[in-house]
């Protein structure tokens, strides 16, 4: 059994690049902003910026409460809302698929490197699992970015959502949100792809080097003169 813990550091690299695209892309849907709105009517928007992410959109408002104070206004985005446009409906499901998707990848990324650095993988597949946590990640990653490039092009395009608080923007821009899912996105790819490319050692066949002299020892052994006359002799 050759020792593998020289051959699992590509493989460590992949793990923790992994564990911090899941991250990027847990933070990503927690924010608000995806998408970032330039409202010209400041009635109720009165900072005429109002966000919209996957789950909520908000806005400050200094109008709607006592004078001198501002407070931040959200309306929540469901599936079962008429208003909810596809890419909105995408990233709800889509971000978290590819965040469970994601943790089983990194769980098998774990479980692998135990058995290549602990040297317990001498009856498990090793490669087959480092294999199966790669395709998980890419899986990972491809459902995120589908969400992400259709908000992405959303924005691109200024296309709108039919709310009536916050109105309908002028203009709007990528918000940060977006950004980092697809750093975390980026990071899953490259995960997925060096978890892929593990190689396991193959076992050289060693030839015993011969030197003069030996090789009819090795081979089973020459007659030895001194011994052919003394049996001659007894007989």
């Amino acid at each position: 059994m050759p020792d593998l813990a020289h051959t699992g550091h590509s493989q460590l690299l992949a793990l923790w690049l992994s564990c911090v695209g899941c991250t990027l892309t847990a933070v990503s849907l927690g924010l608000i902003q995806w998408r970032v709105w330039l409202v010209s009517d400041r009635e109720v928007i009165s900072s005429g910026v109002a966000w919209v992410g996957v789950f909520r959109a908000c806005f400050n408002s200094h109008t709607l409460v006592t004078p001198g104070y501002r407070v931040m206004h959200c309306r929540s985005i469901s599936l079962t809302e008429d208003f909810t446009p596809p890419e909105i409906a995408a990233g709800q499901v889509l971000m978290l698929l590819s965040l469970l998707v994601g943790l089983c990848g990194n769980a098998g990324g774990v479980y692998t490197l135990r058995n290549v650095y602990f040297g317990m993988g001498k009856n498990s597949p090793i490669r087959l699992t480092f294999l199966t946590s790669g395709a998980l990640c890419l899986m990972a990653a491809t459902m995120s970015l589908t969400p992400l490039l259709w908000n992405l092009n959303a924005v691109v395009t200024n296309q709108t959502i039919p709310f009536k608080l916050p109105p309908t923007p002028d203009s709007q821009h990528v918000g940060r949100g977006i950004w980092m899912g697809l750093v975390g996105t980026s990071f899953m790819i490259v995960s997925g792809i060096l978890f892929c490319t593990y190689r396991r050692p193959v076992r050289s066949a060693t030839r015993a080097e011969t030197v003069p002299g030996s090789r009819g020892a090795a081979a089973g052994g020459n007659d030895n003169p001194a011994f052919e006359f003394h049996e001659h002799g007894r007989m």
